[in-house]
């Protein structure tokens, strides 16, 4: 009887690993590259994971991932939902469940964010919790990857007070429609994702704690986003003023929020400083 192997999550990692191009996930193309598919290293930073622990996970000296590890390597990986679940699998954990709120970045959003490094985009779940981002982004506001799931949600940033910021230095915006719309946006997640004890304690938490929230989700508040205007303060570069846009994926309950500024503007110039220097990527400066 010939021998088979048995699949282990470690061997799908590197299976899936090797398909992916270091392009295909908006790294630059170098030449003399040997290494087939992504490095352990790009990996690990792709998702926010240290790369011991990667190696640990394909050599199978780690057996227990969490949940948030599996969904964080099923983005960096670009998975699709039926491999991401077969992750959770081999990983020993059961699926995201039926109408709760999905953590999964769709391939082609990711790919679309892969050649958009030259604008800020961050990618949010239906509970407006940031799930990944550009280095526009992380350059403009600061990096989210210093925070906790918990401090990446929009509600809580607009909602709380004092301020729970989601960017690590002030960004002041010129939108009173914004709070408004993000309650109509839970209240709707509430019936989309009936099973999703996360949300329900969102919405419970936002209610008892910011008494705008409560009298806006009493009000059975309804509204939409538009563009707006916001200012970041950055601590490199000063004020950058922004066009802020959110955009939905059909097919898909994540949500883009970009932010641009006119081509040959002074703001542009800014972000040229930003992305080409890496300025204001690190902790420290916030």
């Amino acid at each position: 009887m010939d021998h088979v192997d048995t699949e282990t999550l470690g061997s799908a990692l590197r299976l899936w690993r090797d398909r992916l191009s270091p392009v295909d996930v908006g790294l630059p193309r170098r030449t003399g590259r040997r290494a087939v598919g992504l490095r352990r290293e790009e990996l690990a930073e792709l998702a926010g994971l240290s790369v011991d622990y990667v190696v640990r996970l394909e050599q199978g000296r780690a057996t227990s991932p969490s949940a948030q590890v599996v969904a964080a390597l099923a983005r960096a990986l670009q998975l699709h939902p039926g491999e991401r679940d077969h992750a959770y699998r081999l990983a020993g954990l059961q699926p995201p469940a039926e109408k709760t709120i999905s953590t999964h970045v769709p391939p082609g959003v990711q790919r679309v964010l892969a050649r958009l490094t030259d604008f800020a985009v961050g990618v949010f779940s239906a509970d407006w919790t940031l799930l990944t981002w550009t280095p526009a982004w992380a350059a403009l506001i600061g990096d989210p990857s210093e925070r906790t799931t918990v401090q990446r949600n929009l509600v809580r940033a607009v909602f709380t007070t004092p301020e729970a910021r989601l960017s690590s230095w002030p960004v002041t915006a010129e939108d009173p429609g914004l709070p408004p719309a993000l309650v109509a946006d839970l209240r709707a997640a509430l019936v989309d994702y009936p099973r999703d004890r996360g949300l329900a304690a969102l919405v419970a938490e936002m209610r008892e704690g910011s008494p705008r929230f409560a009298e806006l989700w009493d009000q059975g508040a309804v509204g939409r986003h538009v563009s707006s205007r916001k200012t970041v303060q950055h601590p490199v570069v000063g004020p950058v003023t922004c066009d802020c846009d959110v955009l939905t994926v059909p097919g898909s309950d994540v949500r883009l929020v970009v932010y641009t500024v006119p081509a040959g503007s002074p703001e542009e110039e800014k972000l040229e400083f930003l992305r080409v220097t890496g300025a204001g990527l690190s902790p420290a400066t916030g």
